[in-house]
């Protein structure tokens, strides 16, 4: 990949970022505070995934787990120190070691056995990514009367239109 594309990419990203934090004063501890997962979890991540795909010719598939595990926990640290949404971002560490498992089992040997810790783990994320993602849009909107009108609107109609279809039966 070009040097100068990878450069780019990060000036746009910074750009965009401070575009839409503009109340923020930036500084090297500043930068540091909100982007050490790029500039230390992820990067790590990509070396073990390059070390698999360059070095080893693809012999080392025991590279794939770290790399995965970091570069899953990169990303969602990453998130959460963007938008401070810690609490319903956590389930994504219980994903991490799901992901560098898969990658182990799609690019070794294959074996099926460990489908089942991926599939366990995965389902866990999943889960509580949707409960606790759900609780925080219902938080939000704990104030707002529309939403709370809206609910009441919706579930009427849908008392009414149950009572309507049961009883032309």
């Amino acid at each position: 990949m070009n040097s100068r594309a990878i450069v780019g990419a990060v000036l746009v990203l910074f750009g965009v970022f401070l575009f839409l934090n503009r109340g923020i004063e930036f500084g090297p501890g500043t930068i540091i505070g909100y982007f050490w997962p790029s500039m230390f979890v992820l990067p790590l991540a990509i070396f073990f995934h390059w070390m698999y795909f360059s070095v080893t010719n693809r012999r080392g598939s025991g590279l794939l787990i770290p790399g995965g595990i970091l570069f899953t926990v990169g990303v969602v640290c990453q998130i959460s120190m963007l938008y401070d949404n810690w609490g319903s971002m956590w389930p994504g560490f219980i994903l991490a070691p799901a992901v560098g498992l898969f990658e182990f089992y799609w690019f070794g040997n294959r074996n099926k056995w460990l489908l089942i810790p991926i599939a366990i783990l995965s389902t866990l994320s999943i889960l509580f990514f949707a409960v606790f993602s759900l609780g925080s849009i219902f938080n939000r909107f704990n104030d707002q009367p529309l939403f709370a009108i809206a609910l009441i609107v919706v579930g009427a109609f849908l008392l009414i239109g149950w009572r309507r279809k049961s009883s032309v039966v």
